[in-house]
């Protein structure tokens, strides 16, 4: 009997390449031989995750060999009240990235057309290829701001997905609320905005919307909230989307059942409620950038201001070489190139002693470059 086989894959994934995620704390321990491991590299909680979403869980435990809620509908009615909406108006996902591949086979066909502005997150790109539709990429501005006039000079009559990240990952600028109601009103109505807020409340700008308010006034589109981030569960895989009724049911119907496990609904109906860690997550947030900033003039690295829970920083030629002796030194960031932006590193903001030690640890590579130069 024969060993080979003729099987063929489909053609619309053969220009797709696998997501690769920062490097897990586990496998540079076992690479360096070491315990001590400092991930800044996921934009992950550096807090962890909220105490009441862990109490949930525990209480959640007993009842594991129940398959969960397939309509996820307490978790689903929180969140609709928190956010002053209706329960039909949401989608409860495994990550965000579920939702971004549901809106995408529920709304892309072969030969159509998405606007990504870039660099950003590229999970938008995969659920597009997965599709067979095609990825019209559009490139930020100047000092990373969304070029509006190029997304709309950029629309054709196959456009029926822009996706729009705000803050943008990996630059950390975002899309004020007056430019993307200017945007939504411009944009034909056929074409769906996919608005991913993923980092929505690590924003303090005056001016910045979590692109709800529209969710609420009908306009075509969907926005991703997830609990990976703030709440800190990023390892139970969370996410929701809000958007009009008449989209959520589309949406629902391409959905597998029991999505989202049981414990992570019992961890994100508890997290929401947790204000206390949220605000606590604000403020170790806020101070840990603050931190960053200081030490990237100190260095004189140009670096960009950011609404999340990151900071992209320039290092220039370099940058790979910093990136891999961060990684020997146990420091894990995220080397830019996965953007096109080779002399770059995206740092996720850490608690107070784990930035000291990464900002230590670049003093003495650009030190020992210096040196060499």
């Amino acid at each position: 009997m024969s060993g080979n086989n003729e099987v063929q894959a489909r053609k619309a994934i053969q220009n797709i390449s696998p997501y690769t995620p920062g490097k897990p704390i586990w496998e540079l321990q076992s690479e360096l031989g070491i315990s001590r491991i400092i991930k800044l590299a996921s934009n992950e909680n550096p807090l962890g995750p909220s105490p009441k979403a862990l109490e949930a869980i525990m209480c959640s435990l007993p009842d594991i060999h129940r398959y969960p809620d397939s309509s996820t509908t307490s978790l689903r009615q929180a969140i609709a009240e928190k956010l002053n909406m209706k329960p039909q108006q949401m989608i409860i996902s495994n990550g965000g990235d579920e939702l971004i591949t549901l809106v995408s086979e529920a709304f892309l066909e072969p030969g159509d057309e998405i606007i990504v502005p870039a660099p950003s997150f590229s999970e938008y790109e995969f659920g597009a290829l997965l599709m067979g539709a095609n990825v019209v990429n559009v490139p930020l501005g100047e000092s990373y701001a969304f070029d509006i006039d190029a997304i709309v000079n950029a629309v054709t009559d196959r456009t029926k997905l822009l996706c729009i990240c705000s803050p943008n990952n990996p630059t950390g600028t975002y899309l004020s609320q007056s430019v993307l109601h200017h945007l939504l009103d411009v944009l034909p109505k056929h074409i769906l905005v996919l608005f991913d807020a993923a980092y929505s409340q690590y924003a303090t700008a005056a001016d910045y919307t979590n692109g709800l308010e529209f969710v609420r006034a009908g306009y075509p589109i969907v926005v991703l909230q997830t609990f990976s981030k703030i709440y800190g569960l990023a390892g139970l895989r969370v996410g929701y989307g809000a958007a009009p009724e008449s989209i959520i049911q589309q949406i629902l119907k391409v959905k597998e059942p029991f999505n989202v496990n049981a414990l992570a609904q019992a961890a994100a109906s508890a997290a929401l409620h947790d204000t206390e860690h949220l605000h606590l997550s604000l403020q170790v947030n806020s101070e840990g950038k603050k931190q960053l900033y200081r030490s990237f003039r100190e260095l004189q690295l140009p670096f960009v201001e950011s609404m999340s829970n990151f900071v992209l920083v320039n290092l220039g030629t370099h940058a790979k070489f910093i990136y891999e002796q961060l990684l020997s030194k146990g420091i894990i960031v995220r080397f830019g190139g996965i953007w096109n932006l080779p002399g770059h590193i995206r740092v996720s903001v850490g608690k107070d002693v784990e930035n000291s030690a990464f900002i230590h640890e670049l003093n003495e590579i650009l030190h020992f470059l210096h040196l060499r130069m």
